[in-house]
């Protein structure tokens, strides 16, 4: 039976002293532990320990290396969250043109086009009940001008309301005979339906780590992208390989190179560099970074009038 009590603050602090972590100011480490859960900040620390099952930590162990991890790592989510925003952004407006155009403003709805019906339902469920709770003034004007039309409001409406990993469901869920999958396909540069699916089922997954506060340094991440074997775009002569698909970085890859479509002259390679200056204890090898990742064509700054 589970039987543990919860401890003060003061008493985590003796507990780690205990354990061998140094805390060079007890009023910074009481102050962290205020606003950071305990449990939270020992998954930055648990790689720090040498005695796993006793929870004995290495010598040169220190609070303040664990905050900057944490530190690290929550800028590192910001950072990801605005690329990812770029990418949704994108994938929405293609998916709303390409298929509006190709059916009709309704498509999403039209099972005859969808692989997995099962999975569909479960898509417009989950975006019927964003519609329900949104205050968008866009959707109640409509449902008020559009009272005895029993369907979802247009794709460029009801689709500005649904999430990346929905959007990410709807395109692969397409039938690979649906001409606008290849031409999505075709204009980020991944040639066709095959591989899309996968890069953005890997985006949408880390999106969701960054939209719930979940650690991504030091993470072993699940699922496998496919890559292509000869982009047509700049991309890395040290391909990662199949087991460092766990680590960050191959998905960095992917982000980045679907970035270079969607904002030329983009700053995430530089944004990158400067977050490991800042901290300079973060090893890079926790998100499986290559030893010179930041001078292969696909990472190097390209120049452009546009931004990020």
């Amino acid at each position: 039976m589970f039987d543990k009590r919860p401890t003060t603050i003061n008493e985590q602090i003796e507990i780690l002293k205990s354990r061998g972590l140094k805390i060079e100011s007890e009023s910074e480490a009481s102050h962290y532990l205020s606003h950071i859960s305990y449990y939270r900040l020992g998954e930055y620390w648990h790689s720090m320990q040498e005695d796993k099952e006793r929870h004995i930590f290495k010598a040169t162990s220190k609070f303040s290396d664990v905050i900057a991890l944490y530190c690290f790592d929550r800028e590192l989510r910001s950072l990801l969250f605005d690329v990812i925003e770029k990418l949704e952004i994108s994938l929405r407006t293609k998916l709303i043109y390409h298929l509006s155009h190709e059916f009709d403003p309704w498509w999403f709805q039209n099972f005859e086009i969808f692989t997995d019906s099962r999975a569909l339902v479960k898509t417009l469920s989950g975006l019927e009940e964003e519609i329900s709770r949104s205050k968008d003034p866009i959707l109640k004007n409509h449902f008020k001008k559009h009272k005895d039309d029993k369907r979802f409001p247009p794709a460029w409406k009801t689709l500005e309301q649904t999430s990346f990993g929905a959007l990410s469901k709807l395109y692969g869920n397409l039938k690979n005979t649906i001409k606008s999958k290849n031409t999505i396909a075709e204009e980020y540069g991944t040639v066709n339906h095959t591989f899309l699916p996968s890069w953005l089922q890997s985006i949408a997954q880390i999106r969701n780590y960054c939209a719930h506060h979940s650690r991504l340094w030091n993470k072993n991440l699940p699922g496998a992208p496919k890559l292509l074997s000869n982009p047509p775009y700049a991309w890395v002569q040290d391909v990662p390989k199949q087991h460092e698909f766990l680590k960050l970085y191959v998905h960095l890859c992917l982000m980045k190179y679907l970035l270079n479509v969607v904002a030329p002259g983009n700053h995430f390679t530089k944004k990158l560099i400067h977050l490991f200056e800042k901290y300079p204890n973060v090893d890079p090898n926790a998100l499986g970074m290559k030893l010179n990742w930041s001078e292969e064509d696909l990472w190097k700054t390209y120049s452009s009038n546009k931004s990020d």
